[in-house]
């Protein structure tokens, strides 16, 4: 587990006036501002950030330091990250994504099947990407297809559909 999660993106500027179009990856989007200060991956810069208003395909915002639209627009691209401790601790059966990429993930009998290399969300619900050797396998997660997470001992356990044999 990491001691920061990331929590957003700068999809560009927004206006004249230092405005950034921000994506959120937060459950509630608008629940960004509540985990600041947010930095950039790296950890060199800091930003608060205050909400201005709903925009198509996010939020605009303020951040700290970014008064020009040549300032927002040079943040295209960043993203942006919180620490754990500040985010909302979840239900047994709730994960942050970035605590599954990298488990292994084995078969109800055992066997190693790879390791979730990322989690994809296309509307329907969440889908682990596990990467074994040469092989891909996109597995719903769902209880019925992945009846057990051990976060604490880095494994996943999957009964991929079609495993019946």
């Amino acid at each position: 587990m990491t001691d920061r999660i990331c929590v957003g993106a700068i999809a560009g500027a927004f206006g004249v006036n230092g405005e950034v179009r921000l994506k959120s990856f937060t459950a509630e989007p608008a629940d960004i501002a509540n985990y600041g200060p947010l930095t950039t991956e790296d950890g060199k810069k800091v930003f608060t950030v205050n909400l201005t208003r709903p925009i198509t395909g996010g939020l605009g915002a303020r951040l700290t330091g970014v008064v020009t639209r040549e300032d927002a627009e040079a943040l295209k691209g960043v993203t942006l990250w919180a620490p754990r401790d500040a985010l909302p601790s979840l239900p047994d059966d709730e994960f942050y994504h970035t605590d599954l990429i990298g488990l292994e993930v084995v078969d109800t009998g055992g066997q190693i099947l790879g390791r979730v290399r990322a989690i994809f969300d296309h509307g329907a619900g969440d889908i682990l990407e596990v990467v074994g050797g040469k092989t891909v396998l996109l597995l719903p997660f769902t209880r019925a297809v992945v009846p057990t997470v051990d976060v604490t001992a880095g494994r996943i356990v999957a009964d991929p559909p079609g495993n019946d044999e």
